[in-house]
């Protein structure tokens, strides 16, 4: 299991008035903010009866969740009128998008922890989605690196803050687009790259990871992970393969394809929104503290009610879990509790929580724009 960042415990100093997060000052200063050195200790203290996944909430929630994505899938195709259609289709995006997070779990799980769980999680959820769970190991653990987060080696960032206003909707149209993407990298290339080893170069360096950043490549996978990748990619290029030649066939009529395909645009989408306010998306590409880190990246806690629904499986605590990777999903609520009532008012902690999403996504948009306005 990761080791907990929060057990680097570096320099102690006042936190500077400009990190502390408000709409006017959509803007932050990352760049030499020091270590609370208080707030790293008593995230490692008061956590540590926390760390220990507890299975049968994995398994129930997941599963539970699948399955019901599936029966409003099947219930959307079959509806009879448009109503309840969309009202079918809605509960199925909700439901296999909480399904479909599982994979962050499994990035930071010990898997002898919860034997089986992650077959389990590619077979019924991976496949049929197809975003197996390679696509996101090993790529979200260099995110969590030390030194690597937020730099030109971070697959999963980029100066969302600092880029032109239309970089925003052209992050969003892409995940509008991604399962067309999925369908052809697993039921096309991938087959095709078996015969061809330019184009696996390609797929695997550029084609095979859940990231945001164009510039980063990732290297052919070896060891036990080698296996895993080979397995998982096999069995969605099954997967895509059927669906395609179901549709060429017409054993899958085209109302039932444009739904299914629409589902998995539809949790990409919602994905896509909640990345944009995972982070404040401050830094330019400098290693920050993992103070700085924590600042950069977002809590959305209760009373909000809605995070529930657009950042399930534990991920309104994004920053918290930025603090403690390790931690299971079910044990942040209950760490987020215990550090708020624990820490004095002044703890870089409290400066991480923010109230709802569309304040979010309009500090990111504001500042976009305040970039333009300045270049």
């Amino acid at each position: 299991m990761m080791k907990s960042v929060a057990l680097d415990l570096r320099e102690t100093a006042d936190l500077p008035e400009a990190v502390t997060p408000t709409a006017k000052q959509p803007r932050i200063t990352l760049s030499g903010v020091p270590d609370d050195r208080a707030m790293l200790r008593a995230a490692a203290e008061m956590t540590r009866d926390l760390q220990k996944p507890k299975p049968w909430i994995y398994w129930t929630d997941c599963f539970i969740s699948a399955a019901v994505g599936y029966a409003a899938l099947i219930g959307a195709i079959l509806a009879p009128s448009l109503g309840w259609g969309l009202l079918a289709g809605l509960v199925s995006v909700l439901a296999l998008y909480r399904a479909t997070l599982f994979i962050h779990e499994i990035t930071h799980l010990k898997h002898s922890l919860l034997p089986g769980f992650r077959v389990a999680w590619n077979v019924l959820v991976g496949f049929p989605m197809m975003l197996p769970s390679f696509m996101y190991e090993g790529i979200h653990a260099i995110h969590h690196s030390r030194t690597r987060y937020g730099t030109a080696e971070d697959p999963e960032y980029l100066p969302l803050a600092h880029m032109k206003p239309h970089t925003l909707p052209v992050f969003l149209l892409v995940s509008v687009l991604m399962p067309v993407g999925l369908l052809l990298r697993f039921g096309i290339l991938a087959p095709l790259s078996m015969l061809s080893p330019k184009l696996r170069r390609v797929l695997v360096a550029k084609y095979s990871g859940l990231q945001i950043n164009p510039s980063y490549e990732r290297r052919a996978p070896e060891g036990e992970f080698r296996r895993q990748w080979a397995w998982q990619e096999a069995g969605t290029s099954v997967w895509a393969i059927g669906v395609i030649l179901a549709v060429a066939t017409g054993l899958m009529p085209l109302h039932a394809f444009a739904i299914y395909m629409g589902v998995i645009s539809a949790v990409a989408v919602i994905n896509q929104v909640r990345t944009l306010v995972a982070h404040l998306w401050e830094n330019e590409g400098e290693p920050l503290t993992v103070t700085a880190q924590f600042l950069d990246s977002v809590n959305v806690p209760p009373p909000s009610v809605l995070p529930y629904l657009w950042a399930p499986v534990g991920l309104r605590y994004h920053a918290l879990h930025h603090l403690l990777p390790s931690l299971p999903y079910h044990a942040l609520g209950e760490a987020h509790r215990r550090l708020t009532a624990a820490l004095e008012g002044e703890s870089a902690y409290h400066r991480a929580n923010y109230p709802h999403l569309p304040g979010l996504v309009g500090r990111l948009a504001a500042s976009t724009m305040g970039g333009a306005r300045r270049g």
